[in-house]
């Protein structure tokens, strides 16, 4: 009999899904697309992991407010209005408010499966009992550094876009946050955290959320699998003593769940704690199927 190999032991991959939502619901999916409400509109846009067949009759989907047509040859596309609706409007989660927005891409300024890791940082935030700095790295619009310091945190959040730090400035303003909470910083991550680790500007929290390929305000170009490694060293560095937690995000990368979560625990082993890795997906209601959406790894100090 052949013998077999067995690693032992190999870290257990989590899925998480976001339970909070009123505002958000993924309605149904298929045929390489998700139909989704967003507030008081539904939208029709492209979705790659659905490859299977919709549940919701055609006529529902008919009824989308907006659907987003690509163009593949330039991996873009544009928005094709189907009902009257505004360019943008307002969405909640929990005590956040926050606009969205039929943008230039198909992405409406909100991932809401993002919000199982809004729900946990706040709880570390919550758990550590006393002030916390928080760095929030490839921001976007905003929506982690507002549960962030809406928990008690003072954040600094980065983004190498003036345009959606605005959007991310406005949403601050429409969840009535304090503007002393959140520093805005347009800058290159890479370059900015590691001017941080030398002036010893140091962080309690840190949240990545790093695309597959971007470029900072002077023309610095990010490529995922080249750049990470030194991030990753960078973020250590600008850590303290005794940090409460750190999150990454991945989406649109070939890197497996496993690869961030041996890369978190390299990263911070000399501070202990745990590090939980898996996917997060999205809950279909029409059908119970589940759409994988990105990977994810998190450590906390468990203090």
């Amino acid at each position: 009999m052949e013998k077999q190999s067995i690693i032992k032991p190999i870290p257990q991959l989590d899925l998480l899904t976001p339970f909070g939502w009123q505002d958000y619901h993924l309605l149904d999916s298929g045929n390489g697309r998700k139909l989704e409400q967003y507030g008081d509109f539904i939208l029709d846009r492209p979705e790659p992991e659905a490859v299977w067949q919709p549940v919701l009759p055609e006529r529902r989907w008919a009824a989308a407010h907006a659907r987003f047509i690509p163009t593949p040859e330039t991996n873009g596309g544009h928005w094709e209005k189907l009902q009257a609706m505004p360019e943008r409007w307002q969405m909640t989660y929990q005590k956040l408010t926050f606009w969205v927005s039929l943008s230039a891409s198909r992405h409406v300024g909100v991932f809401p499966e993002q919000a199982v890791h809004w729900d946990w940082v706040t709880q570390q935030i919550q758990a550590a009992k006393k002030p916390l700095r928080v760095l929030n790295l490839f921001g976007y619009t905003g929506l982690a550094s507002l549960a962030a310091a809406a928990a008690g945190a003072q954040v600094t959040h980065l983004d190498a876009s003036r345009k959606v730090i605005s959007w991310a400035h406005e949403n601050q303003q429409l969840s009535r946050l304090p503007e002393t909470s959140i520093r805005w910083m347009v800058d290159d991550a890479l370059k900015f955290v590691q001017r941080e680790s030398r002036r010893q500007s140091l962080y309690d929290g840190i949240i990545l959320d790093p695309p597959k390929f971007g470029r900072g305000p002077k023309g610095e170009v990010w490529e995922f699998y080249k750049l990470i490694p030194e991030l990753l060293e960078a973020c250590r560095n600008a850590l303290t003593a005794k940090p409460a937690f750190v999150v990454i995000t991945a989406y649109a990368v070939k890197a497996s769940a496993l690869t961030l979560h041996h890369a978190l625990k390299e990263a911070l082993h000399r501070h202990g704690g745990s590090v939980q890795a898996g996917e997060l997906v999205l809950n279909e209601e029409s059908g119970g199927r589940h759409i994988s959406t990105a990977v994810y790894a998190r450590w906390s100090s468990g203090v």
